[in-house]
């Protein structure tokens, strides 16, 4: 389905003298871009619009990201070094740290973090930030759009009346979206050109503007009716993955208690070709997103006097893996006379989720927390992180190292945390006496035990 700007009046949006000359540089690719945020959301939507032919200013306030693309080279996994450098040499994309570089432009994408501060709370301020560089360099006619994951009325209540400070009218001369994204690190089958979009306005020239852009380059757009849809839509979308997480993390615990194998009771459920979704078991939820979107819709919900029962109850249950998986690796020991205090473990994967190299909020960082904190001696094998970030406060002191005959004798037990592609678990299971499979990996068979 096609943009088409509105052109007949509307008590609450009136025709605007910009919104045509606006569609008519987003056609012809004159419009000039900036995306702020050039992380794994922004370069690779950055790239993505230069590819399409427009020309495209990255904005992040990190010197050494922006001397890394400008010299050619990627700071994001998922997008090719070949690529960012066929575009900076042509031309097409530069980075920059200046907030003045942002002048002249006519598309202003804001793609920055959202995380939650202490008490699980929107912490709104790299939002604002980015807000007051777009509003110091306005114009009549220029299309602003969100996409940072965020709680319904951000844009309208939030981000437009930042913009509007520069005097400028929403749906007049001045058009706000809301898209969020949806971008999926590590997967090689869907990628920012091939995810369905979604576009929803602060008024209909919004909408329609930040739609004709994004077809540009997507295969399918998807427009609603309000920034809210799209705020909302966004946020069921990862609650229902948390709150199904939290579910199945249960269903795991029980099963164990039972003496049943989970990863089979799943298998056997996903026969079934209707009503039915496979969610995994594991040591809790990490990455940019599952971690923190439910908590920007209960915090949205309280303030409109609701209570978030499922989500909340979904929360406490994956903040309780880890320390759930450190007492059933106790209990294991102590089935075999043995002490955790001393013991020597080797963490396999510290990543959120497999063949990445981000560890944001990855609950591997927690059940290693927990495992020093009991006394345990912990080594890590992740090929993607060289250096342990800290989790939640805890100072870790695991040490990095390859898995290699000299790892495997050194180990009393393996935990699987985050099963990356690279390991060899042929070899892992011959070589380590006890491996805790929190991932379904290996499966229960001799010195194999699931979660």
């Amino acid at each position: 389905m096609s943009a088409q700007i509105p052109t007949g009046g509307h008590p609450a949006h009136p025709p605007s003298p910009h919104a045509p000359h606006l569609a008519q540089k987003l056609q012809d690719r004159s419009a000039r871009i900036a995306v702020l945020g050039l992380g794994y959301v922004g370069l690779p939507l950055a790239v993505h619009l230069a590819r399409a032919g427009f020309s495209v200013t990255g904005f992040d306030p990190q010197e050494q990201k922006v001397s890394l693309i400008n010299s050619g080279r990627s700071p994001v996994q998922d997008v090719p070094d070949d690529q960012v450098n066929a575009l900076v040499l042509g031309e097409k994309l530069r980075a920059t740290a200046s907030p003045a570089a942002l002048q002249g432009h006519d598309v202003f994408i804001i793609c920055v973090p959202t995380p939650l501060d202490a008490s699980k709370q929107p912490e709104m301020g790299y939002i604002h930030t980015a807000a007051l560089h777009v509003a110091d360099h306005l114009r009549p006619g220029t299309l602003v759009i969100l996409e940072s994951t965020t709680y319904p009325g951000t844009t309208d209540e939030f981000l437009l009346p930042l913009l509007e400070k520069s005097g400028l009218k929403g749906e007049h001369d001045l058009y706000v979206a809301f898209s969020p994204e949806r971008v999926d690190p590590g997967n090689r089958t869907f990628n920012t050109g091939n995810i369905p979009k979604i576009v929803g306005g602060t008024g209909p020239h919004g909408t329609a503007l930040a739609q004709q852009l994004y077809e540009t380059f997507l295969e399918r757009v998807f427009p609603v009716s309000s920034a809210r849809v799209a705020e909302m839509a966004k946020l069921h979308e990862n609650t229902f993955r948390a709150v199904n997480i939290g579910y199945v993390n249960e269903l795991a615990m029980i099963c164990t208690s039972l003496g049943i194998n989970v990863w089979e009771v799943i298998d056997a459920a996903s026969t079934k070709p209707f009503g039915f979704m496979p969610f995994y078991p594991g040591p809790g939820i990490g990455g940019h997103c599952i971690p923190l979107d439910p908590h920007y819709l209960a915090w949205r919900a309280r303030k409109q006097g609701f209570s978030t029962r499922f989500i909340e109850l979904a929360d406490q249950v994956n903040s309780q893996m880890p320390r759930y998986v450190v007492g059933r690796l106790m209990q294991l020991l102590n089935d075999r006379h043995k002490s955790i205090r001393g013991t020597r473990v080797l963490a396999l994967g510290v990543a959120y989720k497999p063949d990445v190299d981000d560890a944001r909020e990855s609950p591997a960082l927690d059940v290693i927390a927990e495992l020093e904190r009991f006394g345990a001696q912990v080594q890590y094998a992740d090929p993607y992180v060289p250096q342990l970030p800290q989790a939640h406060g805890h100072d870790l002191h695991a040490t990095r190292t390859e898995l290699s005959a000299e790892s495997y004798a050194w180990a009393d037990v393996a935990i699987i945390l985050t099963p990356h592609a690279a390991f060899d678990w042929e070899s892992v299971q011959r070589h380590i006496p006890l491996i805790l499979d929190t991932r379904g990996v290996l499966r229960a068979s001799g010195n194999v035990v699931t979660l």
